[in-house]
């Protein structure tokens, strides 16, 4: 209860953040968006692992570090708390959102940049969280952000910089449902997690 908790908790704020800067317009979105991931890995990272994503709570699975029987409890935490914080924002600010790529991008490049961006922060996770050889170290949640940050600046314009099947799947579902939204775009954000993974697996054999 209290891994499922912090879960829901953390992706939350996550998508809360993500929502309000979103709609406020805020210049500095992507680096507020990464903080907000950076504090929540912080806050629940000794708890649950501080995931809030889908994706690499798979990827931490298919490495071992998670016990199989908790990958759905994980994810449909994670995608409660992407649609309680969708339904707040709306609340506060009596709009939905939700990501979707840019007008100007062909399916393939937004694919390809959430795919890239999700692989690269799984793999982030997997080699500052989870290996014995930086076991204990203290910049694990700075590295994690900055990540997000990274992927939003860079691709957030071309794919709508998603990165997390949850805050795909939430924001969209309460757009779809409560806005003018539409579902079409919701294929580009469930891949990912998988490929960081098997790379991870080729970067470091443990005993």
């Amino acid at each position: 209860m209290r891994k499922t908790l912090t879960e829901f908790i953390g992706t939350f704020f996550l998508v809360l953040t993500i929502g309000l800067t979103v709609l406020g317009g805020t210049p500095f979105a992507p680096l507020a968006i990464g903080a907000a991931l950076m504090v929540m890995v912080y806050m629940g990272g000794h708890t649950s692992g501080g995931h809030y994503n889908p994706a690499v709570s798979l990827a931490v699975m298919l490495r071992g570090k998670l016990a199989t029987k908790d990958l759905l409890p994980y994810m449909l935490a994670q995608l409660a708390g992407a649609l309680a914080a969708a339904l707040v924002t709306r609340a506060i600010t009596g709009h939905t959102f939700a990501p979707a790529p840019a007008d100007s991008a062909s399916p393939l490049a937004a694919l390809l940049v959430e795919l890239l961006f999700t692989f690269a922060l799984a793999l982030m996770v997997l080699n500052t969280a989870t290996s014995s050889r930086t076991q204990g170290n203290s910049y694990y949640g700075l590295a994690i952000g900055f990540t997000v940050t990274v992927g939003a600046f860079a691709g957030g314009p071309i794919s709508g910089g998603a990165f997390n099947p949850a805050v795909g799947v939430g924001p969209t579902i309460v757009d779809a449902l409560l806005g003018d939204g539409t579902f079409g775009h919701l294929w580009l954000y469930l891949l990912g997690g998988v490929l960081a993974a098997l790379v991870f697996r080729i970067q470091e054999r443990e005993d």
